[in-house]
């Protein structure tokens, strides 16, 4: 039977199979060749050993086959004498029974697989005989090969996630997806991070925001909207926080009493992507975990909700000064989520009520406190800024 390398296990214990990968790495020693097969971010380790039926030129014929070459294999399915740590499929490996080269890659690849997948922890700047690192500009240069990672594969899969459980949260709550324009006639907010780019005999600009197009919307009475596409920002800066174009996650919604129902759906959501991401993509989060080791996201529910002048306070027990209306620096807003983290064991957590003096004309004072504002919130971990209107 054709399997997929993700389903391997036990349950297939004496079972003759036929899988097609990528030839990940291979070793000979003697009569045995010990290789990895790879299919997408999936790894089972093969054993093809001469025997009766399997030639000592096999075994020479299979040692030689280039890495990343795409193959066949046939063999039998065991239960491995004990727990593969190096592939995902740990307690099984096939006996292999025959070799098929499908595709043969080139015998010299730009970089190694193997070292553009280690941990920065066992990666040293070159050296003889010690792990070294590849290169960004190598990596981007050959993108296709880099992309062939498992930690690559997963992050992909994971990004494709947020978007899958995203919709799923906010189309369950009677959301509907609408897809806006990105050439418009005129900045949509504004200012000079616009690009600019020409239309037939006249001129035209990517949009920097669904924003007007959610809000005529919710003018429209469809009441509860959402987007998913390309954002443009020509931010001529070199920071984390600056991109020229990123996927957009947009929502819009009417409320009809209080501003917290938008800040109770917005926790719902984050709450649900976590739970979602957790349950769905556990294999992917555990593989991206090997290269770049983490602490588990922890999160609560319902999220954690504190008022800016309580964030304030918390800074200022802690050695921070700065006034009741003055914003939070990129420093504080760290040091702040630490923090939060080290008093609620959170790492998510939504900061309301930000003072009027520090946010734009357009935002509502909130009529219980001169100097604090409605409609206008940040949303914090400590890793990742997440900012909404």
């Amino acid at each position: 039977m054709i399997l997929n390398v993700e389903d391997l296990d036990q349950s297939y214990d004496d079972k003759v199979v036929w899988v097609r990968g990528r030839l990940h790495t291979s070793r000979a020693t003697g009569k045995l060749c010990f290789f990895v097969l790879r299919q997408k971010q999936y790894t089972i380790q093969c054993v093809l050993a001469a025997s009766e039926t399997v030639s000592k030129p096999m075994v020479k014929f299979a040692a030689s086959i280039n890495k990343e070459s795409i193959i066949d294999i046939q063999g039998l399915i065991k239960t491995a004498p004990a727990k593969i740590e190096s592939c995902t499929q740990q307690n099984v490996e096939i006996h292999v029974e025959k070799v098929y080269v499908v595709s043969n890659s080139e015998p010299v690849l730009p970089f190694q697989l193997e070292d553009a997948s280690r941990p920065d922890s066992e990666v040293k700047e070159g050296g003889e005989g010690v792990a070294i690192r590849v290169n960004q500009d190598t990596r981007l240069d050959n993108r296709i090969i880099d992309l062939r990672t498992t930690t690559n594969q997963a992050i992909f899969r994971l990004e494709a996630g947020v978007v899958k459980v995203y919709r799923r949260i906010l189309e369950e709550r009677g959301f509907v997806e609408i897809h806006t324009p990105k050439i418009i006639s005129a900045a949509s907010e504004g200012g000079a991070n616009v690009f600019q780019v020409s239309y037939f005999k006249g001129s035209a600009y990517l949009a920097q925001s669904p924003q007007f197009y959610k809000q005529m919307a919710i003018a429209a009475d469809f009441e509860k909207v959402f987007t998913v596409g390309a954002v443009f920002r020509a931010e001529d800066s070199n920071t984390h926080r600056h991109l020229c174009e990123f996927v957009g996650l947009d929502f819009e919604m009417a409320f009809k009493y209080h501003y917290h129902e938008v800040l109770d759906m917005i926790g719902e959501l984050f709450v649900g992507l976590f739970k979602g991401l957790q349950k769905e993509y556990a294999k992917e989060i555990e593989t991206v975990n090997r290269q770049y080791p983490e602490e588990p996201f922890k999160f609560l529910e319902p999220s954690l909700r504190i008022e800016y002048c309580e964030a304030v306070k918390l800074l200022r027990e802690h050695g921070v000064t700065m006034g009741d209306e003055e914003d939070l620096t990129t420093a504080n807003e760290k040091f702040l989520g630490k923090i939060i983290k080290q008093k609620y064991d959170t790492d998510f957590y939504i900061l309301d009520k930000f003072p009027l003096a520090v946010r734009p004309f357009y935002t509502m004072p909130d009529p219980g406190n001169s100097v604090s504002v409605s409609l206008q919130n940040k949303f914090f971990n400590c890793k990742i800024d997440l900012f909404f209107l």
